[in-house]
């Protein structure tokens, strides 16, 4: 039985949104995000974090860690993540034979966090109810994980051409305001569909 789950992200709004949905998740479970100032950092620091926690992590307790894919190569990018755990001492999902626990799950946000928004739409528009409501009709937004050009971009001009955030994105504060009205169960996100599936094989 999980008593409390730890999260590694790479930035400020990732773990801004998690606070939104984690409870939606764990139900009554505890949780802890990490954040750090950025990628680099992040794949910098972990394997001196993950160390740390193997000396005393409980039983009960597990990691998640999860970063976007940016320009990176999704396979190289999760076998580093995958390393840094070996190189600990942890087991991963990905690693644990059938029936053994498993302490780490790595997940690669593909492209970005904000391909989570665009996959719910709905809490877009809860939050922003001037962007238009045929957004992800559009060829363009249809998979919010292959969106081209940098999907925090394209979801800043969105934004900006329906009248919202003129000086340009704050991305904690728009990930605070769509992220508390999302329905975790109705995402069109690939990503999210596999953070949300990594969560519950958790529990």
């Amino acid at each position: 039985m999980l008593e409390k789950l730890l999260v590694f992200v790479e930035e400020y709004s990732m773990q801004v949104t998690l606070e939104q949905i984690l409870p939606q998740m764990l139900g009554e479970i505890n949780y802890q995000v990490f954040p750090f100032q950025c990628k680099d950092e992040l794949l910098k620091e972990l394997p001196i974090r993950l160390r740390g926690f193997r000396s005393w992590i409980p039983e009960a307790w597990s990691i998640i860690v999860l970063v976007d894919r940016d320009d990176d190569n999704c396979i190289e990018l999760k076998q580093q993540l995958e390393i840094h755990a070996h190189s600990a001492g942890l087991i991963t999902r990905s690693s644990s034979s059938e029936g053994r626990k498993f302490e780490v799950i790595n997940r690669i946000v593909i492209e970005e966090l904000e391909a989570w928004f665009f996959g719910d739409w709905n809490a877009v528009r809860t939050a922003y109810p001037r962007v238009p409501a045929t957004i992800p009709k559009q060829a363009k937004y249809r998979n919010p994980d292959a969106i081209k050009g940098g999907t925090w971009e394209a979801l800043e001009r969105i934004l900006q051409r329906a009248g919202y955030f003129s000086t340009g994105l704050r991305k904690s504060e728009c990930a605070r305001e769509i992220a508390q009205h999302m329905d975790i169960h109705h995402n069109t996100s690939h990503s999210f569909s596999m953070f949300k599936n990594a969560i519950e094989s958790i529990l």
